[in-house]
């Protein structure tokens, strides 16, 4: 749904020329339980005119049975729609709701607080490009605050607007609002990002969300921003933060329509692609020139990321699904073993050494993580040594995969610089990582003969003892 705008009746061809124009902003909504995540959300589409009559209608109606306002309509219920998310109150799955103002058009993400449902938050954050972080202004900075702000920042995510909510209950009490700041701007000197913007505002009666509110005249003096929510939003500069400079296209498929056309699609990730351009394909190292660039409204003179493309190229090349298009000049090691920062998402144990399969951009491998480095805790970032990771832990570790990959920094590439590390034996999504970099080249080096020599004798030992598992063989070892 879009803005209210006289243009939608008066000429409809040069709203909808507006509209397609406008830049899009994809953000999340996280903090802890109960911050008020959920009605933040409604509030922002109800003030701004972005809900229907019968969708009003509706939740007035759930209000009664299941809303927590007491005689108010509850706005929470536009995203918490899962009968168990109503029961309880709570966030349970990442909603997504998209609306959109004069100046810009918005996809948000409704995360969920509970810490058994942090999964959920890191995959709404990992497309998004502003996190708001929701503090309750009574309980000020907690755990679950500091951890959705680390995974944000370890996702890359450059700006981030703090949401001091519930001003009401503290009587919009500036020093207050001044300590919750302090309190926060000492935890974020770990962080990287760059951006960080407060503000304090009632979700629930709407005050600094959409209008200003009279409650905080001394929020709009010369000390503070002084701005609501919707024109932080409306404000933000994001068009910097993609990488226009290092091209990255992993292949997705291999289109072979006729004996006349054979193109490589897939999605570009980062840089700029045109026709005429040199690049090169990793990990063969092949090299070659742009012949066009095809898209189904035809061939373009650039592409950008974000785009789906088909490329097709001068030159007879071997590619397949999983293989990379990047600069001719670009510099990017082949490794089979990387350094990452791993959030783990499920309730069994990350042990080193056990068989995981990996997908990172379009292609999928096996793989181990050979060492945890350290593991950090997300309320002091201190660092601590462990053997393992439990639900939710966010540790520095080191990856052996079965072949050697382009290994691409996250901060430089996210999309071709994250990966998901899959169960192999029931396919759950267990975890996800964000690389660093290459392992040292000494470390990589007694890693890649020892991956090799363990692949060899699993295959003998599984054609003569097929009963045996890996970790089986690994004791023998030892």
């Amino acid at each position: 749904m879009a803005h209210q705008s006289n243009l939608i009746a008066d000429n409809i061809e040069q709203y909808l020329h507006e509209h397609e124009n406008k830049d899009l902003l994809r953000f999340i909504t996280c903090g802890s339980v109960d911050d008020g995540k959920s009605t933040l959300i409604g509030r922002l589409l109800h003030d701004s005119k972005m809900i229907f009559e019968d969708q009003l209608a509706a939740i007035t109606q759930a209000s009664k049975t299941s809303g927590t306002t007491g005689d108010t309509v509850d706005l929470a219920l536009l995203v918490d729609g899962l009968q168990s998310e109503r029961e309880q109150g709570i966030t349970i799955d990442v909603a997504y709701r998209f609306f959109s103002t004069e100046k810009r058009k918005f996809i948000i993400a409704d995360t969920p607080g509970h810490e058994q449902y942090t999964r959920n938050m890191a995959t709404g954050a990992s497309t998004a490009s502003l996190a708001i972080i929701l503090i309750d202004a009574r309980y000020g900075v907690q755990t679950q605050t500091r951890r959705h702000s680390f995974i944000a920042d370890l996702l890359g995510i450059q700006h981030l607007v703090i949401a001091v909510n519930k001003m009401d209950l503290v009587d919009f009490s500036e020093q207050r609002f001044n300590e919750i700041v302090d309190e926060y701007r000492a935890f974020a000197t770990n962080l990287s990002a760059p951006d960080i913007r407060f503000v304090p505002m009632s979700a629930l009666n709407g005050d600094n969300v959409v209008n200003p509110s009279d409650q905080t005249a001394w929020y709009f003096g010369a000390d503070y921003e002084g701005k609501t929510l919707i024109e932080l939003l409306e404000s933000v500069e994001i068009s910097r933060d993609q990488n226009l400079t290092d091209l990255r296209l992993p292949v997705q498929y291999v289109n072979r329509p006729n004996l006349d056309f054979r193109g490589y699609c897939g999605t570009l990730a980062a840089g700029v692609l045109h026709p005429g351009q040199e690049i090169k394909v990793l990990p063969s190292g092949k090299t070659s020139r742009v012949a066009r660039v095809v898209t189904f409204d035809g061939d373009l003179n650039a592409a950008y990321p974000g785009q789906a493309i088909t490329v097709t190229l001068e030159d007879e090349i071997d590619i397949s699904r999983g293989d990379w298009i990047v600069s001719a000049n670009a510099e990017l090691p082949l490794s089979n073993a990387f350094m990452a920062d791993i959030v783990w998402m499920h309730e069994d144990v990350l042990a080193p050494g056990k068989l995981y399969d990996f997908k990172l951009a379009t292609r999928d491998l096996s793989g181990q993580v050979s060492a945890i480095e350290y593991q950090i805790d997300v309320n002091t970032l201190e660092r601590h040594t462990t053997d393992s990771l439990g639900l939710n832990a966010i540790a520095r570790c080191q990856v052996e995969l079965t072949a050697a990959i382009p290994v691409d920094d996250y901060r430089t590439s996210p999309g071709t610089g994250s990966f998901i590390i899959i169960d192999r034996l029931n396919n759950i999504t267990v975890g996800a990582g964000m690389i660093r970099g290459a392992a040292d080249a000494r470390e990589q080096a007694g890693a890649t003969d020892w991956a090799a020599f363990e692949r060899d004798l699993n295959v003998l030992v599984r054609k003569h003892f097929p009963h045996w598992e890996a970790n089986d063989i690994r004791d023998v070892l030892r």
